[in-house]
């Protein structure tokens, strides 16, 4: 098992305890499990939240985008974020409206990001954000150019402190409310590739490579 995270009080749940998880192996089980995270960052003294992709490589996770993003700006120049990411696996539902939930995981990081400057990581990190989406598309296509890549900036950020939420009920109505006649269960939620649509430039000689049926969602649920 990997280290036992250290987060802060501000990480630690205050309920429900038994759903939060400190240990890395558990966070990126989550962080390993999906692409779309949301950034929050203060502009101005206006709280702003952003979604983008993201890659986690060992213990840090990288963002990237438009060199001119007021975002990365921001965070290149040592501004502090929140890192948030939800998977949403099931709905349960109970014969009461208060005991609805939604079984979930999460992860949530906060700290000062870096941007990376050296060129053979940030070229290899860029690289890797294809594969993300479509493992195995990065060898296919072509790498960011010097042009691209002047660009683009890549933001990374420390999972120092971080925590993981699982959310794992079943249906836990009152036992007067038993008796209801309306259905109550878990209905389990997911996410996958649909068929895919060929660019009208597509030579019909190409065949669809393989990794085209993949999704990062639910690849590796726990």
């Amino acid at each position: 098992m990997a280290e036992q995270s250290a987060p802060s009080e501000l990480m630690r749940l205050k309920r429900a305890h038994k759903r939060g998880h400190y240990d890395m192996d558990t966070i990126y089980s989550v962080l390993d499990a999906t692409f779309i995270c949301h950034i929050g960052y203060v502009v101005d003294d206006q709280p702003l939240v952003v979604p983008t992709a993201y890659i986690r490589e060992g213990d840090t996770v990288y963002i990237h985008g438009s060199s001119a993003s007021r975002m990365l700006r921001a965070l290149a120049n040592g501004a502090s974020m929140a890192f948030t990411v939800s998977i949403v696996d099931a709905l349960v539902l109970a014969r009461s409206g208060f005991e609805h939930s939604i079984n979930s995981r999460s992860v949530m990081a906060v700290g000062t990001g870096f941007e990376v400057t050296d060129a053979e990581h940030k070229y290899n990190l860029l690289v890797e954000f294809v594969d993300k989406v479509a493992p195995g598309r990065g060898k296919d296509v072509r790498g960011p150019s010097e042009q691209e890549m002047k660009a683009t900036k890549v933001i990374g950020l420390k999972l120092d402190n971080a925590s993981a939420k699982i959310h794992t009920d079943a249906v836990t109505d009152e036992p007067e409310d038993l008796d209801i006649p309306v259905w109550a269960g878990v209905v389990p939620m997911g996410m996958d590739a649909q068929a895919p649509i060929r660019d009208k430039d597509l030579s019909p000689e190409i065949e669809e490579p393989s990794y085209l049926s993949l999704c990062p969602i639910h690849r590796n649920r726990t």
